[in-house]
């Protein structure tokens, strides 16, 4: 799923936006948890999933400041992300964390583009910066955790 999240013409949508992809997130990983056999893989995921409720509650912030109305859950695409999810369960631990490694693929892209977002302000850049890295991290450790088991 390729996402234009970071493509947006203001900071108030892409905050919005970004809002949503969280909520997505998130969901994809409490199916994750929940459906994952090993209790140590399932252990790192949750930390993983602590950094979005995090990136989300500094964009709810963001939002307050801006005077976005922050949206309160996800949209269509977290049936997508979390129907990955629960296919790839018929697979085995491998096969979720390559579904969640795809995932990523969005939220890495999203705050890519956002830490570059013209409307983008200092304390609003290093947080995307933040939250990029904290996301690439997240992508690395699935995609060479799915290939060593």
């Amino acid at each position: 799923m390729a996402t234009t999240i970071g493509t947006e013409d203001n900071i108030r949508d892409l905050i919005r936006n970004l809002i949503l992809l969280e909520h997505d997130a998130i969901a994809a990983y409490e199916s994750t948890v929940a459906r994952l056999s090993d209790p140590s893989l399932s252990q790192q995921v949750e930390s993983f999933r602590q950094d979005h409720l995090q990136h989300l509650d500094v964009l709810r912030e963001m939002a307050a400041e801006t005077g976005v109305e922050a949206p309160t859950e996800g949209d269509m695409k977290q049936m997508l992300t979390t129907g990955k999810i629960a296919l790839a369960d018929l697979f085995g631990d491998s096969a979720i964390l390559k579904a969640m490694a795809t995932n990523e693929n969005d939220t890495v892209t999203a705050y890519e583009r956002a830490s570059g977002h013209p409307d983008a302000i200092e304390k609003s850049r290093a947080f995307f910066q933040k939250a990029h890295a904290d996301e690439l991290r997240h992508r690395e450790w699935m995609q060479r955790t799915a290939e060593t088991l």
